[in-house]
């Protein structure tokens, strides 16, 4: 009587445990949905170790030779790594490494943006199917440091995936127990010896499998987010859907008896009978090694489909974050593509409060300005802008119009120590990579302060010459410089436009507002006052800079 008064107390524990999961799960799944509808819009507040950022790069990697993108320069060059981050609304990696690619993929067809266009408004505007879709994803989650390629390819350094030695020695231990019905003695002394070796053997085989079971299982939950992406049956992924179907066929063989790798309690060392029963049965016949090879075989012969599956998945997720990433933005358009470049109300997306900026032009532009007056950073909203109108569909703007363009700049440059290089060799090299790429492409680029690296006669005269190259060469070209002198050497060329400060009560301020015409104030040298420079300095340079505007000669 007290033992099945034992038994019912711990089975009542057992029973107790396993409900509270269900409804902690439960009960957390439905937290998770209500900050789905209620956060929507907001910035997404995540952290980004190096190694796991690192990851979201590889499926813009593997196919980075497959369109137009936006090279690594000028990706640096715009920060474009925190334009990523603020618009990363998804929840699995495959969605992430995604909308990563589609970021840096400049798009040349206005028709395959509409397309995509079409679903981020259905998202945007059905919030019930938009949540489902999300909680899919986040069921299926991310894959930490590791890229889901990194995956795919851990699982080709598994060498021998032939199941001959297992089914060889199941065979033998079979006969082994047959033999006992014949000749007693020996048919158990050989099941020992077999039954002994098959158990000796597993643990050799699970060792060097186990490192991989985690990616079939991350394989194993997107092929089962697939699944249910298809059940949702929705119009909108009509085309989507159709492929999803045919390609989750080819995985059939790869799921079937999965339970035998996949089960949570596999050598776990779980007290239930049945996982203990099932653990001996993988040890004795090797089924779960079985198992991985034969997945394994199947998953190298499906590679192209697979990454099918994970283009497609990772597009549904993108347009859903792009849909959230509109909602966070203050303002912001629908792109139209003509001759120039037109920006009405542009602002700069990772500013807070920005100050917003006009311009239209079919010729290049030269910025003129002090230091920290604004050059910069209106060279990256339109970069900025044009970028997005070619990716996402979508600028932080009231208007904008472009040509569909390659985009490059030559901005936040650096001395390359680890070659050898100086600024000027890096500059060079960066601005004649631009001039390259020109001919039949139309290009837009964008360059901060041209060769600053040299002096000033060599800069001003290699400057107007590379410029006017760009004008000739099917190029629209966005310039800031501190020469004033490249604004007539260039007037045919490029309009000029200027930011400018005011030093009054000791202090100097900035209106970011972009002015038409060159810069005419001069404070630099009244910026030497502001911090406290003596009075005979600041009259002498003052009087240097007046004699060579007159006379263009320096005393």
């Amino acid at each position: 009587m007290e033992y099945l008064v034992l038994v019912g107390v711990i089975a009542g524990i057992i029973l107790f445990a396993f409900v509270k999961g269900i409804y902690d799960e439960k009960k957390n799944e439905k937290l998770f949905i209500k900050r789905l509808y209620s956060n929507y819009g907001q910035f997404p507040n995540k952290e980004y170790e190096a190694a796991q950022y690192n990851s979201i790069r590889k499926y813009y990697e593997r196919h980075s030779k497959e369109g137009i993108f936006v090279d690594d320069i000028t990706w640096n060059d715009l920060d474009m790594d925190a334009v990523f981050m603020q618009m990363n609304h998804t929840y699995s990696s495959v969605g992430e490494e995604y909308l990563y690619y589609t970021l840096r993929n400049l798009t040349m067809q206005e028709e395959k943006l509409k397309i995509r266009e079409e679903k981020v408004r259905f998202f945007m505007e059905n919030a019930d199917e938009r949540v489902k879709m999300q909680v899919l994803f986040a069921k299926t989650g991310k894959t930490g440091k590791f890229s889901i390629y990194d995956y795919i390819d851990f699982l080709d350094m598994v060498k021998d995936v032939s199941n001959w030695k297992h089914y060889l020695g199941n065979i033998a231990l079979l006969l082994a127990v047959l033999l006992i019905f014949f000749y007693d003695s020996l048919g158990i002394f050989l099941t020992i010896i077999l039954l002994c070796l098959n158990m000796v053997t597993y643990f050799k085989y699970k060792n060097e499998r186990d490192t991989y079971i985690v990616n079939f299982r991350y394989i194993m939950r997107m092929l089962s987010m697939a699944e249910q992406i298809k059940k949702m049956n929705l119009p909108v992924l009509k085309e989507e859907i159709k492929e999803l179907d045919a390609l989750l066929k080819q995985f059939q063989k790869f799921k079937r008896g999965s339970w035998w790798l996949m089960s949570p309690a596999r050598m776990s060392g779980a007290g239930d009978p049945i996982s203990i029963i099932a653990d001996y049965i993988r040890m004795i016949l090797h089924t779960d090694i079985i198992q991985f090879n034969k997945m394994m075989t199947q998953l190298r012969g499906h590679q192209p489909e697979l990454d099918e599956i994970l283009r497609i998945c990772g597009s549904i997720e993108t347009v859903i974050a792009i849909g959230a990433y509109r909602a966070s933005l203050e303002e912001w358009c629908i792109p139209e593509f003509s001759q120039g470049i037109q920006l009405e109300d542009g602002y700069h997306p990772l500013i807070q409060n920005p100050v917003k900026n006009s311009i239209r032009t079919k010729k290049g532009v030269l910025l003129t300005g002090s230091n920290a007056s604004g050059k910069s950073t209106f060279l990256k909203t339109v970069a900025i802008n044009a970028i997005l109108a070619q990716t996402i569909y979508t600028c932080p703007a009231k208007k904008y119009v472009g040509e569909f363009y390659h985009i490059y700049s030559s901005m936040a440059l650096r001395d390359n120590l680890g070659n050898g290089e100086s600024y000027y060799i890096v500059e060079i090299k960066s601005l004649k990579r631009i001039i390259d790429a020109g001919g039949d492409a139309k290009i837009l680029c964008f360059v901060d302060e041209v060769l600053r690296g040299t002096n000033t006669v060599e800069r001003i005269a290699a400057s107007t010459q590379i410029l006017k190259s760009f004008a000739g060469k099917n190029t629209l070209c966005f310039a800031a410089t501190h020469d004033i002198e490249l604004t007539s050497l260039l007037e045919q060329q490029y309009e000029n436009y200027h930011f400018e400060e005011e030093v009054r009560d000791g202090d100097v301020f900035f209106n970011y507002e972009l002015r038409e015409g060159k810069a005419r104030t001069r404070n630099a040298i009244k910026l030497l006052s502001v911090m406290g420079y003596e009075k005979e300095i600041i009259d002498k340079a003052e009087t240097m800079a007046e004699n060579f505007i007159t006379n263009g000669i320096w005393k």
